[in-house]
C-alpha cells in the first residue's frame, strides 16, 4: 500500500450496497411482471426506464470511486487481473443464464461485460486526473450524435450490428435484456474515478477515511457492497426460482 494510502472506505462499500438492493427492488417487480402478478412496461415505461438508467449509473460511479482508490493504495497489475478476471467469468455466466432463459433477447452485452472492459480502461487512464471530467462528459454526449450520423445507408451503420454495438455508438437499441455499451458509461466511471480523486485530495471524510467504526446497519451494507458480485450472480436465481415455484403453485 502506498504511503498515506487510505485504505478500504466503508463508504464506497455502503453506496455500492444501496444501488445492489435498489437494483433488487427492480428485479423482484421485472420478475413479478415476468411471471404475470404484475403488468408494467419495463422496456418502455419511464418509471422503469429511469429508474435503470438511475441505478446502472450509481453501480458505475461506484466503480470509479473504488479505481481511485485503489490506485491510491497502490493496486499493482497482478491483483487488478485477478479480480478482473471473476468478473469477466461472471459476465460470461449472466450470458449462459439468460440464453436459458431469453434465448432471443438474452445478455451478450450487459452491466458486467461492460464494467470488466471499462476497468481496463478507468485503470489505463486513471493518471489523466482533472481531464477525466471533460473526457466523462464528452463519452456520455457522444451517443446523442448517432442517430444523426447512422442514417440508413451510412458506411458507419454496422455499429448497430451485435458487437460493435458494445461501443454504444447507435442509432437504434438492441433487443436484449441488458444493455450496458462504452458510450455513454464509460462517461460516468471517469467520473466516479476523478470524483474519488478529488475527494481523496480535498474531502477524505466524505468516503469515510479517519472516521468512526461502523456498527448495526452501517456494518451489514459494507459488508453486502464487498461481496456484491457474489450477491449480484445469486439474487436472481434465488428470485425467479420462488416465483417460478409460487407461480407453478397457483395454477
Amino acid at each position: 500500500m502506498a504511503i498515506g494510502a487510505p485504505g478500504r472506505l466503508d463508504r464506497v462499500d455502503q453506496l455500492r450496497a444501496l444501488a445492489m438492493l435498489w437494483m433488487t427492488v427492480f428485479h423482484f417487480c421485472f420478475d413479478l411482471n415476468h411471471f404475470g402478478f404484475m403488468e408494467e412496461n419495463f422496456y418502455r415505461d419511464p418509471f422503469w426506464t429511469w429508474q435503470r438508467t438511475a441505478i446502472v449509473s450509481l453501480f458505475l460511479f461506484t466503480a470509479g470511486l473504488s479505481q481511485a482508490i485503489a490506485s491510491a493504495n497502490g493496486q499493482d497489475w497482478s491483483r487488478f487481473w485477478r479480480r478482473w478476471v471473476q468478473i469477466a467469468a461472471a459476465a460470461l455466466l449472466v450470458s449462459f443464464g439468460s440464453w436459458l432463459m431469453f434465448p432471443k433477447t438474452f445478455i451478450y452485452f450487459g452491466v458486467l461485460h461492460g464494467v470488466a472492459v471499462m476497468l481496463v480502461v478507468a485503470r489505463i487512464t486513471v493518471g489523466w486526473g482533472v481531464w477525466l471530467w471533460p473526457l466523462g462528459a464528452l463519452a456520455i454526449s457522444v451517443p446523442m450524435w448517432a442517430p444523426m450520423i447512422l442514417q440508413p445507408g451510412s458506411a458507419l451503420e454496422f455499429l448497430n450490428t451485435r458487437g460493435w454495438n458494445a461501443l454504444g455508438f447507435i442509432s437504434r437499441k438492441p433487443v436484449t435484456e441488458d444493455y450496458v455499451p462504452l458510450l455513454p458509461w464509460l462517461g460516468v466511471v471517469w467520473w466516479g474515478v476523478a470524483a474519488g480523486q478529488w475527494m481523496l485530495r480535498r474531502r477524505p471524510g466524505w468516503l469515510g477515511a479517519g472516521g468512526k467504526p461502523l456498527g448495526g446497519m452501517g456494518t451489514r451494507l459494507a459488508v453486502l457492497g464487498r461481496w456484491s458480485l457474489s450477491y449480484y450472480l445469486l439474487h436472481q436465481p434465488v428470485m425467479i426460482g420462488l416465483l417460478g415455484v409460487l407461480a407453478w403453485a397457483l395454477r
